[in-house]
């Protein structure tokens, strides 16, 4: 299933950089848990929970759905 997380991050990527921050894959538990670290201008922005949980959380859900969650870390 990480193939397929990474897959998926890759295409959701290019939005956050063009916006000057970035997503990094950690860890992708059997459980469906994904962490993952935003960077750049995401690590810092006040709207970087709603950029994890209404972007890439709900990408991530609707391409795999053994996706349960999505957190930092």
């Amino acid at each position: 299933m990480k193939e397929k997380v990474q897959a998926v991050i890759e295409k959701i990527r290019p939005y956050l950089q063009r916006d000057g921050g970035d997503i990094e894959l950690l860890d992708v538990s059997t459980d469906g848990v994904v962490k993952v670290r935003l960077r750049g201008a995401c690590g810092s922005c006040p709207m970087s929970m709603m950029t994890l949980k209404m972007g890439v959380e709900k990408q991530l859900k609707d391409e795999i759905p053994e996706v349960k969650e999505v957190i930092t870390g």
